[in-house]
């Protein structure tokens, strides 16, 4: 296949490319091609612009996972402005690319986030369950119904967090931890909803050579973990103490709206994925913990 993907040189998006570039022709949409080239396989081509294209008649599919980190910087308007541009607009534009086609790729995967479902509590999630009124809920939702708007097949992806030790949140809490200062966020009943990386890749790709699948997927493990386990599992895992509990009302203080990503509890299901009959190799958090810190 020809494939176009954008975020490619992300943490995600570069670990997809590593591997589709063996497989298919790919085209990465990058606004730094010299880091493209460092990251990424010598047979990818980049373009830094899509205004190069009238349409994308050449592409069997499109995999858009671009977008400015939501964690990174405190929500203010401006801030939530670039949030929304960088997916947003994006994607509206890719889907204009696709509907001008005479012949249009198959396929379009564009991303989302749990974020859509906001705080549920202890209630199971899937993918029928309503969104918050929240600002990541509603940055979720305009992003799905962009990429939505394509005249193909669409797969958008509720992704949780995604483990991996070379880069996301696992990365920045590892070393903490293994000084001693892990500990749990809030009163640590919370849900997480993760994704360990080779499940993320291998789910994208499952989409993608699968034309059955179509719609909203939430990918995240069949096993979410309270945010007290996963602080145990983490500290046994590093052999560390893990005892440092931070306070909701100091989180919501130092992260301000953000703290919600910690503190939203989000008991989420891949039920679409699991119907389709995907298989995750790595399904409960023991299992991640101990195959990405080897």
């Amino acid at each position: 296949m020809n494939i176009f993907i954008t975020g490619a040189t992300g943490f995600v998006g570069s670990a997809l490319t590593a591997k589709l570039a063996g497989q298919h022709q790919i085209t990465a949409l990058t606004r730094s091609p010299e880091k493209a080239k460092k990251i990424l396989p010598a047979s990818v081509k980049t373009v830094s612009t899509l205004a190069r294209y009238a349409n994308f008649d050449e592409f069997d599919a499109v995999i858009n996972l671009a977008g400015e980190p939501i964690f990174d910087r405190r929500w203010t308007a401006p801030q939530q402005e670039r949030l929304t541009n960088s997916r947003v607009n994006l994607t509206e534009n890719l889907t204009a690319l696709i509907n001008n086609s005479v012949t249009p790729p198959h396929t379009f995967i564009s991303g989302s986030a749990c974020g859509y479902y906001g705080d549920c509590g202890e209630q199971p999630i899937d993918e029928n369950t309503p969104p918050s009124d929240a600002f990541p809920a509603e940055l979720c939702q305009q992003w799905e119904a962009a990429a939505l708007n394509a005249d193909t097949r669409v797969c958008v992806l509720r992704t949780g967090i995604v483990m991996d030790k070379s880069g996301g949140a696992l990365a920045r809490m590892l070393p903490l931890y293994r000084c001693g200062l892990g500990g749990k966020l809030g009163n640590g009943k919370q849900f997480w909803a993760w994704i360990a990386l080779p499940d993320m890749i291998n789910a994208i790709e499952f989409l993608l050579l699968h034309p059955t699948c179509q719609g909203a997927f939430n990918l995240v493990s069949p096993h979410p973990i309270r945010n007290a386990e996963f602080n145990r599992m983490l500290g046994s895992a590093v052999k560390r103490p893990h005892f440092a509990a931070v306070p909701a009302f100091v989180l919501k203080l130092l992260l301000g709206e953000r703290s919600q990503l910690l503190l939203d509890s989000q008991n989420v299901q891949p039920s679409k994925l699991l119907a389709a009959g995907f298989e995750f190799q790595l399904p409960t958090l023991q299992q991640a913990i101990s195959e990405l810190l080897k």
